[in-house]
């Protein structure tokens, strides 16, 4: 019997040293996807992900440029995703963090994989320019439950910086928080070290979802039109945990959240991940590459909802251990359990 599914698309910040040529290595059997991914970048005037994925090294400067750190993130999503063994699981929704949402707009099927790609540069363009940065900073303590000293500290920061600080990205356990320089200063002075990590201000990053995106906000809403918006061919949900299926999406509306609402809203991938788990109880979450770093985050969305019993750092690992929830296609050994 099939496994359900919820796949998961991860964000900014997924594609990094260590994921280097793993496009070319784990997908070599799909090369007339990737050239014709590499038709777009081309004629966008771009680096095409095959050179950036098979590069001698990794170049900050060059795989971190908005533009392609966005390509390789959307194409070693969409890459995984035809990869998931279709005997095996029955996917029943598509959720992404952040940036992944351009993701699962491509693997629902909402953008054709050459135009994703074309919109996902552009947005990339449009917000690479933007003011201010993105700091992550954890909510919990060592066992993945909630903080309340952590939490207040945050919480008065964002009092004391109205206006020019913002809640960015509810992720699991970790907030992570978008503001002007001044702001962002102050977050780095304020919060006490945690792991000698945290606060940690996020290379590359402008104040994504926040106020400070209005103006790539207008410019994407100019730029994109609803038309290129199809219905998702299975459900989608949001950073608000809007549930988008396939008979009742208006593209119109589409667009709107796209494009304005969650380029300068804050983006609840933590309830996302609550609607996921409730509204359709999949038996596994796969969790798409580039990278792992969506394990931790949606296991901690699982624990503050005590989700199957899951109320800890210990528990979801004796869970990983007997029956996962969570398969990581970053996870050679639960990549394995997927194809």
């Amino acid at each position: 019997m099939k496994k359900n599914a919820v796949v998961v698309c991860p964000g900014r910040g997924s594609y990094n040293k260590p994921e280097l040529g793993s496009i070319g290595r784990l997908h070599g059997d799909k090369a007339a996807l990737l050239n014709e991914l590499d038709k777009v970048r081309a004629e966008l005037g771009l680096a095409g992900i095959r050179e950036l994925d098979g590069a001698d090294h990794y170049a900050s400067r060059v795989h971190q440029q908005a533009e392609n750190a966005a390509g390789l993130i959307f194409s070693a999503g969409l890459l995984d995703y035809q990869s998931i063994n279709q005997a095996e699981f029955d996917v029943v929704a598509i959720t992404g963090n952040s940036m992944g949402w351009y993701t699962a707009l491509g693997c629902a099927g909402v953008w054709h994989p050459a135009a994703a790609m074309q919109y996902v540069c552009q947005m990339a363009q449009f917000t690479a320019g933007a003011a201010g940065g993105q700091c992550i900073y954890p909510l919990v303590n060592n066992d993945w439950q909630p903080d309340a000293d952590k939490i207040a500290l945050v919480d008065g920061l964002l009092a004391d910086y109205a206006g020019e600080l913002f809640e960015s990205i509810r992720f699991g356990g970790y907030a992570v928080l978008a503001g002007s320089e001044v702001a962002m200063q102050a977050v780095l002075r304020r919060l006490p070290r945690v792991d000698e990590r945290f606060p940690l201000l996020l290379p590359g990053h402008a104040a994504f979802h926040s106020p400070l995106m209005a103006e790539a906000a207008s410019k994407a809403m100019a730029a994109i039109p609803a038309s290129a918006f199809a219905r998702p061919e299975l459900p989608l949900i949001d950073g608000c945990g809007r549930i988008w299926q396939p008979l009742a999406t208006e593209a119109a509306a589409l667009k709107r959240y796209t494009l304005d609402r969650q380029v300068q809203g804050c983006y609840d991938f933590s309830l996302a991940i609550e609607v996921a788990v409730k509204e359709f109880a999949p038996d596994v979450l796969i969790l798409l590459g580039p990278g792992s770093s969506l394990g931790g985050a949606v296991a901690q969305s699982l624990i503050r909802l005590n989700w199957q019993g899951l109320g800890s750092k210990a528990d979801f690992s004796a869970r990983q251990q007997q029956n996962p929830l969570l398969l990581s296609m970053g996870l050679s050994e639960q990549r394995s359990l997927v194809l």
